[in-house]
């Protein structure tokens, strides 16, 4: 705690630093121009942009009791993203893991995977399958079909259910809207290019209509080759991948209702894990000959209706329907095995949502609802013989015919206590049924799970004055056992081979968040402490038993190196995490901005033996800094450095996963430079350089070493 502590205190310090220079700024700026800022500098930073995800409701960030992490469109607009995580990167409270090339997964407060909810345009990206542990499903929607990125930090379950106990994050992608009487067609084409993996990124979009109905529509292609490493690390191979996207909106407005309706597809038709092919540390030779996720792929249909002032007693109403298949097929073959196994994986979900909003005079404002999902798996695998050709039905890693079916009222109400102080109480009724049919998994595989759930958070804002808020928020978040927890059967990365159990419970977190926030006109930042005390945590364990290909498992006596290492989810320990985010930006002059993030996240596990050891897969101190720069009105220029401190707090399970360094993850620091010039109205072009001095590293829990210098050069243009 003393290490948070001085985190804390420093973060304060810095806030209250950058607060100070702003102030002198702005008095220099007014004595010199004889008056206050000009509405220039007012708009210079957007000092309280209007959140959604945290309240189900517009509410500005500044008065919200939540840690909030934006990146809004002009962020997104000055990036060159691969996959969806990348416009994360160096944010307040999140750090990007990466297993493999195509995929990456985004940790808030020490969790990740299931732990945080993932949702677009208000839904849930989570499904039946998704695992705990780093997954692939995030970087199934396309990063050059976004709006922007809201990240509530903290237990978010009163208003969003089960999986939201690091976080909650919703991608909100962009909705066409045309204001003249008469029909308009207009186009945007980009081509990229990037150094590292000699990779192209095109997308071609068209948005048309008139007043009251507008329609847009894209495709995207992605072609990645091989990586490139830092320094000596050099090509990694196999790294490269292709990617498909493709989406669709219509948007029909009239009086006080509109209505929504949006598709989006993308596919990865052939990406390989390159942890499972490539020796890993502590490794001799790889865990797999062959492994690729063949295809990944996910369709997601929405649609929204918005009515306001339907009843004088309800001021919105918004209804969502939504369905999503996501396809997780793979094709693998243990290395020195003969038989490759064909896995077809589905999961289709579907979703409804209510929700109405009521306020009453100006003190209170109250939004409830409730909402319905319903998600069904399918799993088949089937076995080759490479040598003979000789096919066989092999067991499935999900129990086929699986569902997890949700049902969950909320409500929640804004009370304005004291013209300083703001109260936001919440409430949720959760019931889940799950189900695991024997399939073909024989005896003892079948579970039956009815559970419900009462879950509740109050938020504080207390006003101190116009320009700084002091905040706090306690939550609690849960997570029912999914059908990944329950019925997963077959090989696992880092050498592991899964078997089920149906016996498990629901986990829990208790999260308190502490802040301040400040917002002046050249000035935006806010510094926050956590404590999280998560409960009943699933996780793996070691069985001791080994399983080996064409033999099955096998006991511990009889264990070879070449075997894989049988676990099995159990509700084991209980885990203490506690950390500092700090995030601000200062608008120097107003062409020159500067901006910075500081993240640390420490984590304890306390085993049920009495020991307490370091929990798995924690971040190490890391952050951004950097300043964006106008020169002149049509050209921009941002350097920026990231950085991660050494991690070598090691759990028992990252010194046995072949993707961490056993004497722990060595820190870095990378120089990065963008720029970007407005050529005319209708072409523009950007130009970035990343890790600039070719430094070699790797993100902590990684399976693949980050990229070189990384030259990345695009083209847009406007039609």
């Amino acid at each position: 705690m003393q290490g948070s502590a001085v985190l804390w205190c420093g973060g304060i310090a810095i806030l209250s630093l950058m607060s100070l220079l702003a102030g002198q700024t702005e008095r220099a700026l007014a004595a010199e121009g004889g008056g206050g800022p000009s509405a220039r500098q007012e708009q210079a930073i957007e000092l309280s942009p209007v959140v959604v995800t945290a309240t189900r409701g517009e509410r500005p960030n500044f008065d919200l009791p939540n840690a909030v992490t934006i990146v809004d469109r002009e962020h997104v607009e000055r990036q060159t993203p691969t996959v969806l995580p990348d416009l994360l990167r160096g944010e307040a409270g999140i750090f990007i893991q990466q297993t493999t090339p195509g995929q990456a997964a985004p940790i808030i407060r020490g969790l990740i995977g299931s732990s945080i909810l993932m949702l677009v345009d208000g839904m849930r990206l989570n499904t039946a399958f998704f695992r705990s542990a780093p997954n692939q499903y995030f970087a199934l929607v396309d990063p050059y079909n976004v709006d922007r990125l809201e990240a509530v930090r903290g237990a978010g379950s009163t208003l969003y259910g089960s999986d939201a106990m690091g976080g909650v994050l919703n991608v909100i992608t962009p909705i066409p809207r045309v204001t003249t009487d008469q029909w308009q067609l207009h186009g945007k084409a980009l081509g990229q290019f990037s150094s590292a993996d000699t990779s192209w990124v095109n997308r071609l979009s068209l948005q048309g209509g008139r007043s009251g109905i507008a329609m847009s529509g894209g495709f995207t292609y992605q072609d990645h080759n091989d990586l490139r490493g830092g320094g000596e690390i050099g090509v990694q191979r196999p790294s490269g991948y292709e990617v498909y996207a493709g989406d669709g909106t219509i948007f029909l407005e009239r009086g006080d209702q509109d209505l929504l309706f949006s598709v989006q597809y993308l596919q990865q038709p052939k990406t390989p894990r390159f942890d499972e092919l490539v020796p890993g540390f502590r490794q001799s030779q790889p865990s797999s000959a062959v492994f690729f996720f063949e295809p990944n792929d996910r369709l997601f249909a929405h649609g929204r209706y918005r009515l306001r002032n339907p009843l004088p007693f309800v001021d919105g109403l918004e209804f969502h329907v939504a369905f999503q298949e996501i396809n997780d097929d793979r094709r693998n073959r243990d290395f020195g095995g003969t038989r490759e196994d064909r896995e077809r994986n589905r999961d289709r979900l579907i979703g409804l949502t209510l929700q109405l909003t009521s306020r009453w005079r100006e003190w209170m404002t109250f939004t409830y609802g409730g909402e319905i999902y319903l998600d069904e798996v399918s799993s088949s695998r089937v076995g080759t013989n490479i040598d003979t050709g000789a096919t066989s039905a092999r067991q499935s890693r999900f129990a086929d015919g699986s569902t997890l079916n949700s049902f969950g009222v909320y409500v929640q109400d804004e009370i304005r206590l004291h013209p300083r102080l703001t109260a936001i109480l919440g409430a949720r009724f959760s019931h889940f049924d799950v189900d695991i049919p024997k399939a073909d998994r024989g005896e003892g595989a079948e579970a039956h799970l009815g559970t419900s759930d009462l879950t509740g958070s109050v938020g504080l804002v207390y006003h101190v004055t116009p320009a700084v808020n002091l905040v706090t928020n306690f939550g609690r978040g849960f997570r029912v056992p999914n059908v990944f927890d329950l019925s997963t059967l077959g090989p696992r990365p880092g050498n592991r081979f899964n078997i089920p159990n149906p016996d498990l419970s629901t986990e829990e977190v208790f999260t308190v968040d502490v802040g301040v926030k400040v917002k002046l006109p050249r000035f935006a930042g806010e510094v926050f402490g956590f404590y999280s005390d998560f409960r009943d945590k699933i996780e793996d364990s070691l069985t001791g038993d080994c399983f080996r290909d064409g033999v099955g498992i096998v006991p511990p006596a009889q264990c070879q190196p070449t075997d894989r290492l049988v676990v099995q989810s159990q509700n084991l320990n209980t885990v203490i995490l506690y950390g500092v985010e700090v995030g601000g930006r200062l608008q120097m002059l107003d062409n020159l901005e500067a901006y910075g993030t500081l993240n640390y996240t420490r984590a304890e596990e306390k085993f049920r033996d009495g020991r307490t050891l370091p929990a798995d897969r924690i971040p190490p101190l890391n952050g951004q800094l950097g300043l964006f720069y106008r020169p002149m009105p049509r050209l921009w220029v941002e350097p920026f450095v990231r950085f991660a401190a050494t991690q070598d707090r090691l759990s028992d399970r990252d010194l046995i996963d072949p993707r961490i360094n056993p004497r722990g993850t060595p820190g870095s620091v990378t120089a990065n430079v963008r720029l970007g010039w407005e050529i005319s109205e209708r072409f523009r072009a950007r130009l970035a350089v990343e890790n600039v001095f070719d430094q070699p590293y790797r993100e902590h829990g990684s399976g693949i070493d980050a990229p070189g210098i990384n030259a990345m050069v695009s083209l847009e243009a406007r039609f």
